[in-house]
């Protein structure tokens, strides 16, 4: 993490005023029926009810009314972005742990075959970038994970965009994120342990699968008898392959899990003990992991979340909002920044259509057409033609099931490469790709030049 580099995200964001029911998922729950969320320069001034005086230097800004439910910017914890260009894998069968189906046949040509490709094509990487981003902010998503794309390290520095990353903000007050997909072994979990002291929050992968091998992964972690290589700055990706007495140890050295449950319900049959992890005090994030064997995206795991905790009476509602709100942003250790809607927080905003109903339940109801605004850094990046034409905002226009929305895209520090194709020019190029793979694999398969 460099903090005296340029942010990417700076808050040069305008001033506006939103009105609607305000969710502030702050650490009383709290709900303003109909509140008002001040805005200016990227940060929330003031957070309040309507009917109270506006703070100093918003006398004359014009109110914009949401019709809708304000809620703080979704953060997902756990995604491989690059691979959501890619559609549902029909897994072939069940797994017990995750080295079983990296390397079939049917994996390879439907998912690690496609994107190997593409991702050693340099010409699409700016378009499979502006696509999946594009994903994510169409779900209310404001933070994601996983930047990183197996085939070609090098698509990171792509990743400077619309929707904030946690592995790279260039600002020290959104301390950096670290993620790793290896296993740690036995011999190295003593280094671990060193390098996990001095890290803000670090995602690994832990015990992907239902099995004792996956589970031989979290036992690796142990160092003696009473010390593990397990700390407050662990987010443990899946966890599927703890135990409730696992959870206990893991619980009780402050560490964190991030949730995933359709990809381990399509590969593996069953989840991880979330159960067992909430008694023994686990935080718990919320990540759609990636398109071919997870949700399309955040809102699509929150219900699957959802059913699998009433089917176990696990969660409310609310606990499931805070995965994607304040918990995920404490897991991360951007608290005092990002996760509620309060004043001296970043105006990160989340808007759903209307304002009836349990206010929690009401987001993870939501379908992708419900989604009215979304801001990043009080910036409106997309949201119907109506709340963009009152924040003073034109925008790409982008069909959401039968609704029309419209897209920002434009911002000063992304990749130029990036920030200079548009939604539907990515669409295309990927769509155009997609159809012609053998040819791409051949072009890559010509030696290059002499030079």
């Amino acid at each position: 993490m460099a903090g005296g580099k340029t942010p990417i995200d700076p808050l040069t964001g305008p001033t506006s005023i939103l009105e609607g029911r305000v969710v502030t998922m702050n650490a009383a729950d709290a709900v303003i029926p109909s509140g008002r969320l001040y805005i200016k320069a990227g940060m929330l001034v003031a957070v309040q009810a309507a009917a109270a005086p506006p703070p100093a230097g918003f006398g004359s800004v014009a109110v914009t009314p949401t019709s809708g439910t304000l809620y703080p910017g979704l953060i997902e914890l756990h995604n491989h972005l690059s691979y959501n260009a890619l559609r549902l894998w029909a897994v072939p069968k069940k797994f017990s742990n995750r080295d079983q189906w990296g390397g079939i046949a049917e994996y390879r040509k439907r998912v690690s075959g496609p994107m190997t490709i593409i991702g050693e094509t340099p010409s699409l990487l700016p378009a499979l970038v502006r696509y999946v981003e594009t994903k994510c902010l169409i779900a209310g998503v404001t933070t994601t994970q996983g930047i990183a794309l197996f085939s070609n390290a090098g698509v990171r520095r792509y990743y400077r965009g619309i929707v904030r990353n946690v592995e790279a903000t260039d600002e020290a007050v959104l301390p950096e994120a670290t993620d790793r997909i290896a296993d740690v072994d036995v011999q190295t979990a003593g280094k671990f342990l060193e390098r996990l002291k001095k890290e803000h929050c670090f995602l690994l992968h832990l015990s992907e699968g239902l099995d004792a091998v996956a589970r031989k992964h979290f036992l690796a972690l142990q160092i003696k008898s009473d010390q593990w290589a397990i700390t407050p700055q662990l987010a443990g990706i899946h966890a599927a392959g703890l135990t409730a007495a696992d959870f206990q140890i893991y619980g009780s050295r402050g560490a964190a899990m991030v949730w995933s449950p359709l990809s381990n319900l399509l590969l593996y049959g069953g989840t991880a003990q979330v159960a067992a992890a909430k008694v023994a005090g686990v935080r718990i994030g919320l990540g759609p992991d990636w398109s071919p064997t997870g949700s399309k995206n955040l809102l699509g795991e929150l219900k699957v979340a959802k059913l699998w905790s009433d089917h176990q009476d696990i969660f409310t509602p609310r606990e499931l909002l805070a995965m994607v709100t304040r918990t995920a942003a404490d897991i991360l250790g951007w608290g005092a920044v990002l996760g509620s809607l309060e004043p001296g927080k970043r105006a990160d905003v989340t808007v759903v259509a209307g304002t009836g109903g349990d206010p929690f339940a009401h987001l993870i109801a939501a379908q992708e057409s419900d989604i009215a605004l979304v801001i990043i850094n009080g910036v409106p990046r997309f949201g119907t033609p109506a709340l963009f034409t009152a924040l003073k905002v034109s925008g790409e226009i982008v069909k959401v099931g039968s609704a029309s929305r419209r897209l920002f895209l434009k911002q000063d520090t992304q990749d130029p490469q990036v920030g200079s194709i548009s939604l539907s020019a990515a669409t295309a190029a990927l769509k155009a790709a997609l159809h012609k793979l053998p040819t791409l694999a051949k072009q890559l398969e010509k030696p290059k030049p002499a030079k």
